[in-house]
């Protein structure tokens, strides 16, 4: 299975349509390349760019849904299209509705197969934290060959959300993510982590640039069930791509059983 994770710098000059039609292209040419494709968190408003949330956010099947349909439906590929801000009425009196960082799965035909609301929202007690609701459910897509499990950026650090995920079959982990510069090393250390202790392929897909004054990680990873790097992006490198073997899930459960041991 061939995958791409394209990174994207979010200019916060550029306009959100103009950054729409970019990414669109972007995952046109992977065509012939890749099999699944995977953009990173928030690209269409900056996943610290707070104050743009609700000016930015857009109903399920809006703008963001529709350029990603029609790109995965061209490009023939699996598209996990990063996040965006979704708002969903709740008939409240002003009318705001809730926000979501809401992630979307397209099928190569450009059909929705999957959408995940982030569980872990970051920010403690401001951002993220208190703009947005909580998803509530974990998400799997069944790709050929390969089952995968959806994750967000915040939900990196929560190891038992993504063993929820195992138990749902999840062999891999797409995880998008607007990861700070500063704790680069974190990200790196805990995309690892999840893929030993689940022996699970880890594709973490970061924004590069800057959003809202804070500098982006970059260094999009893949990492094997071993735990093992296959792939990492440097900070101004836009796509990522990478080869993984569906079948070296099941042979290093095989190998090392160590998820047959466990206890809680």
């Amino acid at each position: 299975m061939r995958a791409s994770l394209i990174q994207i710098a979010v200019d916060p000059d550029e306009p959100v349509g103009d950054r729409r039609a970019r990414v669109a292209r972007l995952v046109r040419e992977e065509r012939g390349g890749a099999d699944l494709v995977v953009l990173p968190e928030l690209w269409p408003t900056g996943a610290f760019a707070y104050e743009a949330f609700g000016a930015e956010a857009e109903p399920l099947k809006g703008p963001t849904y529709e350029a990603m349909a029609a790109a995965a439906r061209d490009a023939g590929v699996w598209l996990h299209a990063g996040s965006f801000v979704e708002r969903v009425p709740d008939g409240a009196a002003d009318g705001a509705g809730s926000l979501y960082n809401t992630s979307l799965v397209f099928s190569p035909d450009g059909e929705l197969v999957a959408s995940y609301r982030k569980i872990h929202r970051f920010g403690f007690d401001k951002g993220e934290a208190v703009l947005m609701a909580a998803g509530e459910d974990l998400v799997t897509v069944d790709l050929p060959r390969l089952t995968v499990g959806v994750a967000t950026c915040y939900d990196l650090r929560f190891p038992e959300l993504f063993r929820g995920l195992v138990d749902a079959g999840a062999q891999a982990f797409v995880i998008p993510a607007g990861w700070p510069a500063r704790r680069r090393a974190h990200w790196t250390l805990l995309a690892r982590a999840r893929a030993v202790e689940n022996q699970a392929y880890v594709l973490a897909c970061g924004t590069a640039g800057t959003h809202a004054d804070v500098e982006q990680a970059g260094h999009s990873i893949v990492v094997d069930p071993w735990g093992e790097v296959l792939a990492e992006a440097g900070p101004g490198e836009e796509t990522l791509r990478v080869v993984l073997d569906p079948a070296k899930v099941a042979s290093t459960r095989e190998q090392f059983p160590a998820l047959k041991d466990r206890v809680l």
